[in-house]
């Protein structure tokens, strides 16, 4: 009986494990049911529905599981929770995590079982609330200044905020009005009737995301009385000349106006930035319809990017409001200047055209196509070419032709469609070619022009040969009288002093050399005679020898001049004995004879 006893206690012991949970999970309780996570900006709501047994005293708590959490932990603000819905907005710090709920119901000491989990991204299930607006009116507009959903240090929406588009409801009346997706955070809406009671409500969407939203409540205004002074219409920029021009209209006269601009991007970001608009320079106290913007903003003109530009007039101490903003791209009106040719010969009949910018890199961001006009220097006939390419090659044309060329640069883009002014035309001539008829030519040239220098050539040779080389040569007898020394041309003569000789012919037949030497002073001679010789002079024969002296040298300058004279030179007359000859006779010989009379006698 004992043994039956033990094996009934040890079976209980040992069931005891599997019991026990089974009471401790409440075996009236039952876990709640339809559980829903509901997100709107940064704020998270836990909801379910109880069952029909959780009556009474029941309350309930919820757990959560993190990213990379493999405990579950008890979800702040929903713990022993006696309505069906809790506020865990704590956990906006995993906006873009994943995240897993449980929820159970308590009652005493008897809780029901946990629900399944519920799992979820909370960034991809929250809901767009409603955004905050304020009002400014006018005469005729209203100006809307919305502050995006969430608070400036919202979690949810903080990669966002500049990327809300602003749906807009307004009415007058019974009448409606509806405004879609305004990518700003200040919008002005114009031509609205003055003292008359507007309405509006705004929601706020997220491009590309299908995301609930939530309009925001109904807000209304009242316009003011009409302004004396309409602000100006139809604000617009146009590019010319390398200038931007803003331009406008207004129909009042005696009136100034004021022009400034604010950078696009500052409408996306929230706030208010009444204080960002800047002076256009050159746009302030204008009395006429139009100013001249300067081509860099950074240096008191305008970038590009994308502006808002808006003008008002005054005239005293009335003033209008400003005009509707117009949003401007600048860099559909970018200015291109006319790009820079060069153009050269490839062959006898190509040209090779080559188009760009001095700054490529400034003009690289855009799709540039160059229209290029080719003509012949003497004909109106043009041709056309319009390509990206930055090479073109004319061929075929005509030898030693002049052709010219200009072009000009396009973007033929919707987000600019620009162009630049032509440039100057650039002409070149082409190179001659290799024809029969040139070829022909070149040898007729040839022909006619060597023999014209053949003639020529030989012309110059006999002058220079007759000038420096003359073929003449000096007579026999002069040779015979100067065969010691030649005679030498005159015009290459030396420094040296000729000594000259001449020959007196005695009766004895003995010849007598006599050398005479050309002195500034006196000159003597010397007589050499085989004969006996007394050895005494008289004075008549040192006055025979001057006479000889002086009729020797008149001698010597008759052989030169004649040696300088072309003519055959005449032979010397004979003399009779003791006769000496006259300085006239020896002007017809270049030597003087005489016979001596007397031997031993000395001239």
């Amino acid at each position: 009986m004992f043994a039956h006893l033990g094996l009934t206690i040890l079976f209980l012991v040992a069931g005891a494990p599997w019991v026990l949970p089974a009471a401790a999970g409440g075996a009236n309780l039952q876990c709640p049911a339809d559980i829903e996570v509901y997100i709107i900006d940064d704020t998270f709501t836990l909801s379910w529905t109880r069952s029909a047994e959780s009556v009474g005293n029941v309350t309930f708590s919820a757990e959560y599981q993190g990213p990379v959490m493999y405990d579950w932990i008890k979800l702040p603000g929903c713990q022993y929770i006696t309505s069906t819905k809790c506020d865990f907005s704590s956990l906006k710090k995993y906006a873009y995590e994943q995240i897993k709920l449980r929820v159970r119901a308590e009652e005493g000491n008897d809780t029901s079982p946990w629900c399944a989990p519920v799992s979820f991204i909370p960034y991809k299930q929250a809901h767009i609330g409603p955004p905050k607006v304020h009002l400014e009116a006018e005469d005729k507009a209203i100006i809307l200044n919305i502050s995006p959903p969430g608070t400036e240090d919202s979690v949810m929406w903080k990669m966002d905020r500049s990327n809300f588009k602003y749906n807009i409801v307004i009415w007058k009346n019974a009448s409606s009005v509806k405004i879609n997706e305004i990518a700003s955070s200040r919008i002005i809406i114009n031509d609205l009737s003055p003292e008359t009671t507007y309405c509006l409500k705004v929601k706020a969407g997220l491009p590309l995301h299908i995301r609930t939203a939530t309009y925001s409540p109904v807000y209304c205004i009242n316009t003011t009385v009409e302004n004396k002074l309409p602000p100006p219409k139809n604000i617009r920029v146009i590019s010319k000349n390398q200038r931007y021009i803003l331009t406008w209209n207004y129909a009042h006269e005696n009136v100034v106006f004021q022009a400034q601009w604010l950078p696009a991007y500052f409408k996306k970001i929230p706030g208010d930035h009444s204080g960002r608009w800047t002076q256009i320079p050159n746009c302030e106290n204008v009395r006429t319809t139009e100013c001249v913007f300067p081509y860099d903003a950074k240096r008191g003109g305008i970038q590009k990017e994308i502006y808002s530009i808006r003008v008002r007039a005054s005239s005293g101490n009335n003033t209008s409001f400003w005009s509707e903003e117009e949003e401007l791209n600048m860099e559909s009106l970018i200015i291109i200047p006319p790009p820079v040719i060069t153009m050269k010969p490839i062959n006898n009949n190509s040209l090779r055209v080559n188009v760009g910018f001095q700054n490529n890199s400034e003009y690289q961001q855009y799709p540039l196509t160059y229209e290029i006009i080719f003509w012949e220097n003497t004909s109106n006939a043009e041709r056309k070419v319009a390509e990206a390419s930055t090479d073109f090659t004319f061929s075929n044309l005509n030898l030693l032709t002049v052709y010219c060329v200009k072009a000009r640069a396009l973007i033929l883009d919707q987000a600019w469609n620009s162009s630049s002014n032509f440039s100057a035309p650039v002409c070149v001539r082409t190179r001659p070619g290799s024809s029969p008829r040139t070829w022909l030519i070149a040898g007729v040239c040839i022909i006619l022009t060597v023999p014209v220098v053949l003639y020529v050539v030989s012309i110059l040779l006999k002058l220079i040969r007759y000038v420096f080389f003359p073929s003449s040569k000096a007579p026999s007898t002069i040779n015979e009288c100067f065969s010691e020394q030649p005679l030498k041309n005159l015009l290459l003569s030396t420094s040296e002093e000729q000594t000259e000789r001449c020959f007196i012919i005695e009766d004895t037949g003995t010849i007598t050399t006599v050398e005479e030497t050309n002195q500034i002073e006196d000159h003597k001679t010397y007589n050499s005679q085989t004969s006996q010789d007394s050895g005494n002079y008289s004075n008549e024969d040192e006055n025979s020898g001057e006479r000889t002296s002086e009729e020797l040298r008149q001698a010597r300058s008759c052989v030169t001049e004649q040696s300088m004279t072309p003519h055959p030179p005449i032979s010397p007359p004979l003399l009779e004995p003791g006769l000496l000859a006259s300085p006239s006779d020896c002007a017809e010989g270049c030597a003087c004879w005489r016979k001596e009379t007397s031997a031993g006698h000395r001239p």
